[in-house]
C-alpha cells in the first residue's frame, strides 16, 4: 500500500497531474469570470501548466497567483483588442447564418468567417503562451505571437484541431468540461512549445528541451 501511494508511483502521479488540471480549470474559471480579465487569467493558466505540471516547479495557487499578478497589464491589454475581434467575427456568422437562410448571396462568405474565427483562437493560444513565456510589450506580444502562427502553419493547424476536438469531446462527455480548460492547455504546450524552441538561441532551446524531457 505504501508503494501504492507513492508520489514516484505512476498511477499517483497521473493522479496527481488530473487533480492539478482539475482545480487549474476551476481557478481560471474563477478568474475569467469578468470576461475582461480572461487574458491575464489565460496567461497565469499557461504559466502554471508549465511551471508546475510540466516541470513540477513551485505551488500551484502561488505560481499560478504570481503569474495572474506579474501579467495582468500587458495580458489584459493585448486580450481586449483580441476580444474585440473575436466577439465582432462572431456576431458577423450569426447574421451571415441569418442571411443564408433567407438567400441572400452575401451567405458565401460564411465559411470565411468560421476560418478566421479558428484563426484567432489559435492567434490567442500563441498569445497567452507568449505573454507567460517572454517579457515584452504590448505591441510585442500581439505581433510576435502572430508571427508564430503565421511562419508554422501546421503546428498552427493542430492547436486548432485539438482545441476543436476536445471541445466536441466536452460535448459528447459534459462531465469532461470541469477538465479542459487547463487539459487543452497542457495537451496544446507540447506544440507551442515546440513552436518556440525553434526560435530560442541555441543554449536557450538545449535548457528547455533537457528540462522538459527530465519532467514530462
Amino acid at each position: 500500500m505504501k508503494r501504492f501511494f507513492s508520489i514516484d508511483n505512476p498511477v499517483m502521479k497521473v493522479l496527481v497531474k488530473l487533480f492539478d488540471l482539475i482545480a487549474l480549470s476551476v481557478i481560471w474559471i474563477g478568474f475569467s469570470a469578468p470576461i475582461i480579465t480572461m487574458g491575464a487569467a489565460s496567461t497565469a493558466l499557461y504559466a502554471t501548466v508549465y511551471h508546475h505540471v510540466r516541470l513540477g516547479e513551485g505551488y500551484l495557487w502561488k505560481t499560478y497567483w504570481e503569474a495572474f499578478k506579474e501579467n495582468f497589464k500587458r495580458a489584459t491589454l493585448s486580450w481586449l483588442p483580441m476580444l474585440a475581434m473575436i466577439l465582432f467575427l462572431i456576431f458577423d456568422i450569426i447574421t451571415i447564418r441569418y442571411l443564408i437562410k433567407n438567400g441572400h448571396p452575401l451567405g458565401a462568405i460564411f465559411g470565411i468567417l468560421i476560418v478566421l474565427l479558428f484563426v484567432a483562437v489559435v492567434w490567442a493560444q500563441f498569445l497567452f503562451a507568449y505573454c507567460a513565456r517572454f517579457d515584452g510589450t504590448v505591441k510585442d506580444s500581439l505581433r510576435y505571437s502572430f508571427y508564430l502562427l503565421m511562419a508554422h502553419p501546421l503546428r498552427s493547424i493542430g492547436i486548432m484541431l485539438l482545441v476543436v476536438g476536445l471541445g466536441a469531446l466536452v460535448l459528447a462527455i459534459p462531465g469532461l468540461a470541469i477538465l479542459y480548460p487547463a487539459g487543452q492547455v497542457w495537451v496544446t504546450s507540447y506544440l507551442i512549445e515546440a513552436v518556440f524552441m525553434n526560435h530560442m538561441s541555441e543554449d536557450d532551446r538545449e535548457r528547455t528541451e533537457q528540462e522538459l524531457s527530465d519532467h514530462d
